[in-house]
Protein backbone atom coordinates (compact mmCIF):
# COMPACT_ATOMS: atom_id res chain seq x y z
CA UNK A 1 0.00 0.00 0.00
CA UNK A 2 1.39 3.51 -0.78
CA UNK A 3 2.33 6.11 1.75
CA UNK A 4 -0.42 8.75 2.86
CA UNK A 5 0.79 12.15 3.62
CA UNK A 6 -1.32 14.53 5.42
CA UNK A 7 -0.83 17.64 3.26
CA UNK A 8 -4.00 19.13 5.30
CA UNK A 9 -5.47 18.55 9.24
CA UNK A 10 -8.78 19.34 10.18
CA UNK A 11 -8.13 22.57 11.34
CA UNK A 12 -6.17 23.59 7.90
CA UNK A 13 -9.42 22.54 5.68
CA UNK A 14 -11.59 24.57 7.89
CA UNK A 15 -9.47 27.29 7.79
CA UNK A 16 -9.34 26.83 3.91
CA UNK A 17 -13.26 26.73 4.17
CA UNK A 18 -13.55 30.13 6.19
CA UNK A 19 -10.81 32.26 3.49
CA UNK A 20 -13.24 30.83 0.57
CA UNK A 21 -16.80 31.56 2.08
CA UNK A 22 -14.68 35.40 3.08
CA UNK A 23 -13.96 35.74 -0.67
CA UNK A 24 -17.21 34.23 -1.87
CA UNK A 25 -18.84 37.38 0.41
CA UNK A 26 -16.57 39.84 -0.85
CA UNK A 27 -18.14 38.75 -4.04
CA UNK A 28 -21.95 38.44 -3.21
CA UNK A 29 -22.52 40.72 -0.29
CA UNK A 30 -25.07 42.69 -2.78
CA UNK A 31 -26.70 39.41 -3.94
CA UNK A 32 -30.02 38.77 -2.35
CA UNK A 33 -29.49 35.28 -3.30
CA UNK A 34 -26.69 32.78 -5.20
CA UNK A 35 -26.90 28.97 -5.51
CA UNK A 36 -24.19 26.72 -4.76
CA UNK A 37 -23.93 23.40 -6.62
CA UNK A 38 -21.92 20.83 -5.06
CA UNK A 39 -20.15 18.08 -7.41
CA UNK A 40 -21.38 14.64 -5.94
CA UNK A 41 -19.83 13.44 -3.08
CA UNK A 42 -17.00 15.26 -1.77
CA UNK A 43 -17.83 18.54 -3.11
CA UNK A 44 -21.62 18.33 -1.83
CA UNK A 45 -19.86 18.06 1.92
CA UNK A 46 -17.45 21.33 0.82
CA UNK A 47 -20.31 23.13 -0.11
CA UNK A 48 -22.39 22.40 2.92
CA UNK A 49 -19.61 23.45 4.88
CA UNK A 50 -18.69 26.96 3.11
CA UNK A 51 -22.97 27.35 2.64
CA UNK A 52 -22.83 27.03 6.84
CA UNK A 53 -19.74 29.58 6.95
CA UNK A 54 -21.69 31.84 4.59
CA UNK A 55 -24.73 31.94 6.43
CA UNK A 56 -23.22 32.91 9.69
CA UNK A 57 -21.29 36.14 8.09
CA UNK A 58 -24.20 37.04 5.25
CA UNK A 59 -27.39 37.75 4.79
CA UNK A 60 -27.58 36.74 1.05
CA UNK A 61 -30.13 33.82 0.76
CA UNK A 62 -28.64 30.49 -0.22
CA UNK A 63 -29.88 27.77 -2.03
CA UNK A 64 -27.65 24.64 -2.08
CA UNK A 65 -28.18 21.49 -5.09
CA UNK A 66 -25.80 18.72 -5.73
CA UNK A 67 -24.63 17.75 -9.95
CA UNK A 68 -23.33 14.58 -10.69
CA UNK A 69 -21.48 13.10 -13.71
CA UNK A 70 -20.74 9.59 -14.57
CA UNK A 71 -17.49 9.94 -14.98
CA UNK A 72 -16.96 7.01 -18.00
CA UNK A 73 -19.54 8.81 -20.19
CA UNK A 74 -19.69 12.50 -18.87
CA UNK A 75 -22.04 13.72 -21.51
CA UNK A 76 -25.03 16.11 -20.57
CA UNK A 77 -27.27 13.36 -20.63
CA UNK A 78 -26.12 11.62 -18.45
CA UNK A 79 -26.17 14.61 -15.37
CA UNK A 80 -27.90 13.86 -12.31
CA UNK A 81 -28.97 17.49 -10.85
CA UNK A 82 -31.19 17.92 -7.72
CA UNK A 83 -32.30 21.24 -8.82
CA UNK A 84 -34.28 23.75 -10.75
CA UNK A 85 -31.91 25.19 -13.33
CA UNK A 86 -34.56 27.78 -13.98
CA UNK A 87 -34.45 29.47 -11.08
CA UNK A 88 -30.60 29.96 -11.27
CA UNK A 89 -31.29 32.32 -14.58
CA UNK A 90 -29.22 35.33 -14.23
CA UNK A 91 -28.03 34.66 -10.55
CA UNK A 92 -25.24 33.98 -9.49
CA UNK A 93 -24.01 30.43 -9.42
CA UNK A 94 -20.82 28.60 -7.40
CA UNK A 95 -19.46 25.41 -8.81
CA UNK A 96 -17.99 23.38 -6.02
CA UNK A 97 -15.83 20.40 -5.87
CA UNK A 98 -13.21 19.12 -3.42
CA UNK A 99 -10.31 18.62 -5.88
CA UNK A 100 -10.11 19.83 -9.20
CA UNK A 101 -7.78 17.65 -11.21
CA UNK A 102 -8.26 17.24 -15.00
CA UNK A 103 -11.08 19.41 -14.93
CA UNK A 104 -12.84 17.04 -16.67
CA UNK A 105 -15.52 16.96 -13.99
CA UNK A 106 -16.08 20.45 -13.46
CA UNK A 107 -16.13 21.27 -17.36
CA UNK A 108 -19.16 19.38 -17.91
CA UNK A 109 -20.82 20.35 -14.77
CA UNK A 110 -20.27 23.94 -16.36
CA UNK A 111 -21.37 22.68 -19.51
CA UNK A 112 -24.65 21.61 -17.82
CA UNK A 113 -25.29 24.55 -15.82
CA UNK A 114 -24.75 27.23 -18.24
CA UNK A 115 -27.72 26.28 -19.78
CA UNK A 116 -29.65 27.93 -16.82
CA UNK A 117 -28.41 31.23 -18.43
CA UNK A 118 -26.59 32.29 -14.82
CA UNK A 119 -25.72 36.20 -14.43
CA UNK A 120 -21.74 34.63 -13.57
CA UNK A 121 -20.62 31.59 -12.70
CA UNK A 122 -17.95 30.45 -10.34
CA UNK A 123 -15.63 27.80 -9.21
CA UNK A 124 -14.59 26.66 -6.08
CA UNK A 125 -12.04 23.66 -5.28
CA UNK A 126 -10.54 22.54 -1.85
CA UNK A 127 -7.21 21.18 -3.54
CA UNK A 128 -6.10 22.54 -7.05
CA UNK A 129 -3.93 20.05 -8.59
CA UNK A 130 -2.71 22.14 -11.76
CA UNK A 131 -2.86 18.78 -14.44
CA UNK A 132 -5.50 20.30 -16.56
CA UNK A 133 -6.50 18.34 -19.93
CA UNK A 134 -9.86 20.92 -19.91
CA UNK A 135 -9.79 24.82 -20.44
CA UNK A 136 -11.07 25.19 -16.72
CA UNK A 137 -9.43 26.16 -13.42
CA UNK A 138 -10.92 27.53 -9.79
CA UNK A 139 -11.60 31.01 -9.21
CA UNK A 140 -11.72 30.14 -5.19
CA UNK A 141 -9.46 27.72 -3.91
CA UNK A 142 -8.06 26.32 -0.81
CA UNK A 143 -4.27 24.31 -1.56
CA UNK A 144 -3.15 24.83 -4.82
CA UNK A 145 -0.69 21.58 -5.29
CA UNK A 146 1.91 20.50 -7.42
CA UNK A 147 2.05 16.18 -7.91
CA UNK A 148 3.14 14.03 -10.39
CA UNK A 149 0.25 12.15 -12.19
CA UNK A 150 1.43 9.17 -10.30
CA UNK A 151 0.12 10.64 -7.09
CA UNK A 152 -3.43 10.70 -5.71
CA UNK A 153 -5.73 13.45 -3.31
CA UNK A 154 -7.86 11.66 -1.08
CA UNK A 155 -10.25 14.14 0.78
CA UNK A 156 -11.87 12.73 4.20
CA UNK A 157 -14.37 15.16 5.31
CA UNK A 158 -15.92 12.51 7.78
CA UNK A 159 -16.81 14.26 10.67
CA UNK A 160 -13.57 13.74 13.64
CA UNK A 161 -11.56 12.10 10.52
CA UNK A 162 -11.05 15.35 8.41
CA UNK A 163 -7.58 15.53 5.97
CA UNK A 164 -6.46 15.96 3.13
CA UNK A 165 -3.73 13.26 1.81
CA UNK A 166 -1.35 12.59 -0.75
CA UNK A 167 -0.66 8.76 -1.85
Amino acid sequence: MADKTIILTDRQIDQKIQRIAHQIHELVFSEKEIFVVGVEKNGVEFASRLIKVLGDISEVKIHQYSIGIQKDKPSANEVRFDGDLSAMKNKTVFLVDDVLNSGRTLIYCMRYLLDAYPKQLKTAALVDRIHRRFPIRADFVGLTLSTNLKEHVEVVLTHGKEAVYLE
